[in-house]
């Protein structure tokens, strides 16, 4: 958790309650850099609010400013909480309801004002709708159109069929978003990912006194490493650190590095030998070597054979 990215992030304006324990939740779980990659499910249980809510909400927060996503594949979405950039201005405005849908013209009001009933004898070709049984006479059979529809239901039992009812309007079915299968749980993935964080910047705070960069790109192959590496991969980002060799040393024991050849370094890991370019020298020199004596050997038993003969 970063106190300083929750502190800003508490005192942002212009936002409803919902966005804000969004953003609070995000800002809670992050790095100082603002960095996080918590999943839907879990930021919907942390706020008591909806998955759909959730969404909603980040998407709010994105267009004003306050976050930025990024989309990974095969994982989980990352996080970077920017409150420096927030404005309640970039945002679209939430739309809103209104109090009261008027009808359109000679169309019959929702709270069935305005609609005559015959008196209870008269006959159904003296004024009832056709079909509606007697005692019911509809002011307005057919409404405008774009007019709400209204039902009206007769105070009185009909004799009669059943009145005819008008369709009430077609719900188009809500879309179901796609969601992505994750192998194994969110949090082991997190705490994972920790781990491995944990015993390279340990190793690297040693050796050069000064912690490592972490940004979203480092996150991202934090991640890579424990795809490729599974649970070795503390062992080998820490081991990784203090091979002594000229190129790593140069370029600071860069994770990239690690992750460019994770299997190679899981090797040395496990044999506990470091091949720097200094051994692999004297390794190519010393196979040259054999190499030699050998085909001088070979050349001194060709020509014993051929003097024998």
């Amino acid at each position: 958790m970063s106190t300083l990215v929750s502190s800003a992030c508490w005192q942002l304006q212009g936002m409803s309650a919902t966005q804000k324990i969004v953003l609070i939740s995000l800002a809670d779980q992050a790095n100082d850099e603002g960095v996080c990659w918590p999943s839907v499910g879990s930021i919907a249980k942390r706020t008591c609010l909806s998955p759909r809510a959730v969404q909603d909400a980040i998407g709010w927060l994105e267009s004003a400013g306050a976050l930025r996503r990024d989309f990974r594949f095969n994982s989980s979405t990352s996080y970077t909480v920017t409150p420096h950039s927030y404005s309640a201005d970039l945002a679209p405005a939430p739309r809103k309801r209104s109090a009261k849908v008027t009808p359109a013209n000679g169309a019959p009001p929702a709270n069935g004002a305005g609609v005559q009933m015959a008196h209870p004898q008269q006959t159904a070709h003296e004024g009832g709708a056709n079909g509606a049984g007697e005692g019911v006479q509809m002011a307005h059979p057919s409404p405008a159109n774009g007019a709400p529809r209204t039902v009206i239901e007769p105070s009185v039992e009909t004799s009669g069929e059943p009145p005819i009812l008008l369709p009430a309007p077609a719900v188009p079915p809500k879309r179901k978003r796609h969601e992505k299968p994750q192998g194994d749980s969110e949090s082991e993935r997190q705490d994972a990912c920790r781990a491995i964080w944990a015993a390279y910047s340990a190793a690297y705070l040693d050796r050069y006194e000064t912690s490592p960069v972490r940004n979203a790109k480092v996150n991202r192959q934090v991640d890579d490493l424990r795809k490729r590496l599974g649970g070795e991969a503390p062992a080998v980002a820490e081991f990784f650190v203090s091979i002594n060799d000229q190129y790593l040393i140069r370029s600071c024991h860069d994770f990239g590095l690690l992750l460019a050849k994770a299997e190679a370094y899981r090797t040395q890991w496990a044999t506990n030998r470091q091949i720097t370019t200094v051994t692999a020298r004297q390794a190519e020199s010393t196979q040259a070597n054999l190499s030699a004596a050998e085909q001088a050997l070979a050349e001194q038993r060709a020509r014993r054979v051929a003097n024998a003969q």
